[in-house]
């Protein structure tokens, strides 16, 4: 097996993750990133990675805690923060800040998140993007009378 393999096993020992989260090829660390085992004290470190494709694999870890998540939500980089929004332990706060965000693909991961407040659904309901409508209407949350506003 090769690093990257053993980095994206979720049967990959602890020891390993640790050791691989500090290599200098991104892809392993992001794999690790991503790894539903990695402790949260190295999804921690990595999540001030300099290379954005690890802290967006830090983004997508259901076990990211939530402070880290809310630092993530002012990424520079519109792939992390459109991670941020579709990952369902995002808080309240950093959804509706996203809603706002000038990338659409970020809208779009909010319009998808099924935590996302059902204001902010009406909000994004009327989206300039289409993508980011048809994600409003597929969000099971979004009220019927939304979903027409959605649609058009």
């Amino acid at each position: 097996m090769s690093h990257l393999q053993l980095a994206q096993n979720p049967n990959t020992n602890v020891d390993t993750l640790v050791n691989f989260s500090l290599f200098g090829d991104y892809y392993v660390r992001g794999a690790v990133a991503v790894n539903p085992s990695t402790p949260v004290n190295v999804l921690v470190s990595l999540s001030t990675d300099q290379v954005y494709f690890v802290r967006q694999a830090v983004a997508q870890n259901p076990n990211t805690p939530v402070d880290v998540l809310a630092k993530l939500s002012t990424d520079e980089y519109s792939f992390v923060r459109r991670y941020v929004a579709v990952n369902p332990n995002t808080p309240v706060d950093g959804l509706v800040r996203l809603a706002n965000d000038d990338h659409s693909d970020v809208r779009v991961g909010v319009a998808k998140n099924p935590n996302t407040p059902v204001d902010v659904l009406v909000q994004l309901a009327t989206d300039e993007d289409s993508w980011v409508r048809r994600s409003v209407a597929q969000n099971a949350n979004t009220p019927v009378d939304v979903l027409t506003q959605a649609l058009i």
